[in-house]
């Protein structure tokens, strides 16, 4: 998956500029993943020796080996690889006598570098995203990952003044961190997750967002007289439901429900507002609200089949525009909003939303060119390049600026709008970053999966997943994390 950006346009005005400069702690994208990097992660062997480190100077703050390789691995989904591409020719024009930078990307991120990590020879810097993401959690938990600490305190490129950490949107460095001060990722996309929707479909049906569940409801009902599913989602993925399911546990009880969650805290998952949102979204698999055959369905399928109509509503990050622009009709007007609420008993207002970091960034501990990957790193988070990557795929980056000069599409207006409306109100769940294999094997297929299928009652699930998140509590093998 990726991750969308957004610029005000010309008639943006300072509000949004503003709006966009206090909205960096949520995020645009990143994908989410279900393969796991168990066995890569403890892995171990001979591997490579590190190539010598360059000197260190004020054009090399990072001290590159000037004549070294760098190889990078990027993911090719939602947002492609050319923005990486173009970043990686910046890398070629500073180190002229360096090689050409050994560029792939794939979209099996985990089967093809689980080889390299258990021989000791993964490449420099990786985009570690998609649906094998490897399980951020284990690489730190066994000290895979090569501390960007260094990187976060060099100069920046556009303000020599300016570290790099002192240039990124509020939040970044933070969901980079696991325990403590070192910083293991760079979250370089900005993702807003929430319910996509056409605004022309909606206006078709003359209709408006629903706030409420009792409207959500109902406008699925009045879609579904005129051969239109309310719902769809990627069945095959279901760990997309939680991009608008979380936030809207966190409207109904609080964003203390979800911290609890995170904590793999007891009977987190038992808590009245989980069982009221499980309920709320198992109703529309009930009364037919939700497009038939979307269990089987891709992330592909889906978006396609809502971009075609067939429904109004899909969970997904704002990478999806980007994804999905070959099948999206000009006169579509891609949005996004906050989880409709349950009813005026929730604790936090209509608006509520998931943003965060997105595109998972890492460099591996065992990397040859270590210092060549964070420089990489260091030229991605330049105005230039966060511009590039904005202009291209639609989507925000991590350097909180880059955006002047730009208009929005009405997709990342949307976005900007949706954090606007937020203001404080916005939650950045963990799971996904800190138990990948909790989060889509288990609650995602195995959970919610099962539930929206109609094969599992709501109680029943959540008496599943509470188990499983038990079972991963007690679990030595496993790195546990807290929200401090």
């Amino acid at each position: 998956m990726g991750t969308t950006s957004a610029r005000p346009g010309p008639d943006g005005g300072l509000g949004r500029r503003d709006l966009i400069k206090r909205s960096a702690a949520i995020g645009l994208i990143s994908v989410p993943a279900m393969g796991l990097l168990t066995s890569c992660a403890s892995g171990s062997g001979g591997g490579t020796e590190k190539v010598e480190k360059g000197k260190v100077s004020k054009e090399n703050p990072l001290g590159v080996n000037e004549s070294a390789q760098l190889e990078v691995v990027i993911f090719d989904g939602g947002f492609g690889q050319q923005y990486a591409i173009d970043a990686e020719k910046k890398y070629n024009e500073k180190f002229p006598k360096a090689p050409k930078v050994k560029h792939s990307a794939t979209q099996k991120i985990q089967s093809t570098l689980q080889p390299k990590f258990n021989g000791g020879t993964p490449p420099d810097l990786i985009d570690n995203s998609g649906a094998e993401q490897m399980d951020m959690g284990v690489l730190v938990g066994k000290k895979q990952l090569l501390d960007l600490t260094p990187l976060m305190d060099a100069p920046s490129v556009d303000d020599p003044n300016k570290k790099v950490r002192d240039t990124l949107r509020p939040g970044v460095l933070e969901m980079g961190q696991f325990d403590g001060d070192p910083v293991w990722i760079m979250y370089y996309a900005y993702t807003v997750y929430g319910v996509w929707y056409s605004k022309t479909a909606l206006e078709k049906l003359d209709a408006e967002y629903p706030e409420t569940w009792d409207q959500m409801l109902a406008l699925c009902e009045k879609a579904k007289k005129q051969g239109i599913a309310g719902w769809t989602y990627p069945g095959k993925f279901p760990y997309y439901l939680p991009f608008s399911l979380y936030p809207f546990i966190a409207k109904i009880g609080g964003r203390e429900v979800l911290d609890a969650i995170d904590n793999l805290e007891p009977n987190a998952w038992k808590h009245p507002a989980v069982k009221a949102a499980f309920e709320a979204y198992y109703e529309l698999q009930q009364k037919g609200y939700v497009l038939k055959g979307t269990p089987g369905m891709t992330h592909i399928q889906s978006q396609t089949a809502w971009t075609k109509g067939k429904a109004l509503f899909i969970p997904n990050g704002s990478w999806v525009e980007n994804e999905a622009a070959a099948t999206t009709p000009k006169d579509f007007e891609m949005a996004v909003a906050a989880p409709t609420g349950l009813d005026s008993s929730d604790k936090l207002p209509f608006g509520t939303i998931w943003a965060s970091g997105g595109e998972p960034f890492i460099v591996p501990a065992k990397a040859k060119n270590p210092e060549g990957g964070m420089e990489q790193l260091r030229l991605m988070l330049s105005e230039a390049s966060s511009k590039n990557f904005t202009q291209q795929v639609k989507s925000l980056t991590a350097f909180n600026g880059g955006t002047d000069g730009l208009s929005l599409s009405s997709a990342l207006q949307a976005g900007v709008d949706a954090l606007e409306k937020a203001g404080e109100n916005v939650v950045n769940p963990r799971l996904q970053d800190w138990y990948v294999k909790l989060q889509k094997e288990q609650i995602g297929v195995a959970g919610l999966g099962e539930m929206m299928a109609g094969r599992a009652t709501p109680a029943e699930t959540i008496k599943k997943i509470q188990g499983y998140a038990d079972a991963a509590a007690k679990d030595p093998n496993i790195k546990h994390y807290k929200h401090q």
